[in-house]
């Protein structure tokens, strides 16, 4: 299981949001100060996410991402506002190594089939944010402001095998918040999607979150405010 330590940006700061809420923020600091020190931790690859670009619709942090891509050896897995052809094709040429594609592989998923076809399976991710309604887990979008209006079941039927490798998944209800991931839910899917790889997203409070989250399957795990709070340190994950 990867561990993939996490930098979420919003006004050009590294920061973390509780329950995906844009009015409660925690500040942490530079995000290529950040980037580079979980480099030379031994990260192999690095989840960002352009808040910014998630809340417009657009990627918005183009002059940080150059840095970002520079700044260490780290691979970058870059989500936030991707909803055209030409904004993966942008991020790929500022040097992003995986895009993270949201709000589009929902609303809009034979088109983004085309661009796994285009650009490989390897370097796109789709992220599925959900929360749980009734029972279901219901898809949110567009920074997780609206309601996609399908469950994750469905979200994952518009891409069979062998149309979609990477699939991000995040209980929003446990984001930010140190609660624990949700185990029964990455459980399921690996069962049911063996020819995805599922990254966990969402709660990991621990050394012990991230040795359960391997149990179940998952290829990979994102891990924030854990990192930042020093609840987790990273050489301690890397050698689990």
């Amino acid at each position: 299981m990867l561990i993939y330590p996490a930098i979420d940006i919003l006004g050009g700061r590294c920061v973390r949001l509780a329950l995906g809420k844009f009015d409660d923020v925690t500040t942490y600091g530079d995000p290529a100060v950040q980037c580079t020190a979980f480099a030379l931790q031994g990260a192999t690859w690095v989840h960002v996410v352009d808040l910014d670009g998630a809340r417009e619709g657009t990627p918005m942090q183009h002059h940080l991402l150059r840095q970002l891509t520079q700044c260490s050896d780290a691979k970058i897995q870059f989500g936030g506002g991707v909803r055209q052809f030409a904004h993966v094709q942008a991020l790929f040429d500022a040097g992003v190594s995986r895009v993270i594609v949201g709000s589009a592989a929902v609303q809009r998923p034979q088109e983004v089939r085309e661009w796994t076809s285009s650009f490989g399976l390897e370097r796109l991710c789709c992220a599925l944010d959900v929360r749980p309604v009734n029972g279901v887990y219901e898809v949110v979008v567009r920074g997780w402001t609206a309601g996609g209006g399908v469950d994750l079941n469905t979200a994952l039927s518009q891409f069979p095998v062998g149309t979609l490798k990477h699939v991000l998944v995040t209980d929003v209800s446990r984001d930010g918040v140190l609660g624990g991931p949700n185990f029964a839910l990455m459980r399921q899917l690996c069962a049911e999607r063996p020819d995805l790889e599922i990254q966990a997203s969402g709660g990991v409070a621990s050394l012990d979150d991230l040795r359960a989250l391997r149990e179940t399957g998952v290829s990979g795990a994102i891990v924030g405010r854990a990192l930042y709070e020093k609840r987790v340190a990273l050489e301690e994950a890397f050698a689990l």
